[in-house]
């Protein structure tokens, strides 16, 4: 899994989903360096969210003439929170959290968990490897539900731009075997345990 890179939005902490803003130029840096990490690796399926952001990650990573856009795969949707910073929304709601209750107007951590379910399902139904691109929120999600947890325990699973995720087996029991790394790490992506 790759999360899409810098914005000006996620520069400034500003909650992201429905605007739809291209990356900025430490972003698409980012997205070429993930295109160099993962060059020589094959995919059994490339799937993207909708989203620009995602989309120019996956395409200036080399991925964008075979990738798949996967609805599902598209932002938590922040609703009146669109834009905002967590900061500025705790000023009204000093206890807020968007795993425990959504956002006003968009979605519940439960109606999230329905399409990341939808994405866990698919994957685990293809022959081989499938890359994702997408945002933090809902890959926090994919994650927490891959490993059979709520999808609130989506809040330890920290995503930072352009960061490489992998999600694999520890012999029959679903587990993370890469987490948040830079694209430049060492070692083997995916590598099978």
């Amino acid at each position: 899994m790759v999360r899409h890179g810098q914005t000006a939005w996620s520069a400034a902490g500003r909650h992201t989903s429905r605007t739809d803003l291209g990356l900025a130029r430490e972003g698409r840096d980012q997205a070429l360096a993930v295109g160099r990490h993962l060059r020589g690796l094959r995919f059994a399926r490339v799937w993207t969210s909708p989203l620009l952001r995602s989309r120019q990650t996956c395409d200036l990573a080399g991925f964008g003439r075979v990738a798949e856009v996967v609805d599902d795969l598209r932002e938590w949707d922040y609703g009146e929170y669109e834009g905002r910073t967590t900061a500025d929304i705790r000023r009204e709601r000093p206890d807020w959290s968007i795993w425990r209750e959504g956002a006003p107007g968009g979605e519940t951590p439960a109606q999230v968990a329905c399409r990341a379910d939808r994405v866990v399902a698919t994957v685990r139904q293809q022959p081989g490897d499938v890359l994702v691109f997408a945002h933090a929120h809902v890959l926090r999600v994919v994650a927490a539900r891959w490993l059979g947890l709520a999808p609130e325990a989506g809040a330890w699973f920290v995503l930072d731009p352009a960061t490489l995720s992998v999600l694999g087996w520890e012999r029959e029991v679903p587990a993370v075997l890469q987490w948040n790394a830079p694209p430049d790490t060492s070692g083997e992506v995916g590598a099978d345990r």
